[in-house]
């Protein structure tokens, strides 16, 4: 499908699944030269990262474990900047080298909020892999050592990421027309 519409919004695709599952590759195989030896927690954050966390995890051939948190500042097309943490990390990452998976940075300001909270609970290192980061948009410095792709700064649905809970399922990613 080149372009399929959610609710009252029509997106085209920009980056199809066999792109995106490349780069995933190539950030699965940083991570296992990286952190080869530190049997790292992957802290995937949720709705949005299920997709990459998924195939991410798929590549990963160091030993480590995974968890979930859920967060949320979007509402419609737009940020609210208002971060709500939904759901708690219930391990403990003291001493631990944690992977935070996302979907996108675009502000930076979930991160940053997300790195704050986990800093209280002194995991001995916080690593960041990311889908998508939206260079043009961030709004805060972060040191984002696996970003799977960089895009400019617009709405995009698919591969995890959704439209007013929408359009998760697909395989692409679509940018809005």
């Amino acid at each position: 499908m080149d372009t399929i519409r959610i609710k009252d919004k029509t997106f085209a695709v920009s980056i199809k699944e066999e792109d995106i599952l490349k780069e995933v590759e190539r950030v699965a195989d940083a991570i296992n030269r990286d952190l080869t030896g530190k049997n790292p927690l992957f802290l995937c954050v949720l709705n949005g990262s299920f997709m990459f966390a998924s195939d991410l995890m798929k590549r990963i051939s160091i030993p480590c474990e995974i968890s979930f948190v859920k967060l949320a500042s979007y509402q419609g097309v737009s940020s609210t900047g208002v971060i709500k943490e939904v759901i708690g990390l219930n391990e403990d990452i003291s001493g631990r080298t944690v992977v935070i998976v996302e979907d996108i940075v675009d502000t930076g300001l979930t991160m940053q909020r997300l790195l704050e909270t986990l800093g209280t609970r002194n995991p001995a290192e916080i690593h960041i892999a990311t889908l998508l980061v939206k260079p043009d948009k961030l709004q805060v410095e972060l040191d984002i050592e696996y970003a799977a792709m960089q895009i400019p700064n617009d709405f995009i649905v698919g591969y995890g990421l959704d439209y007013d809970g929408f359009g998760r399922n697909y395989k692409d990613i679509y940018t809005l027309v």
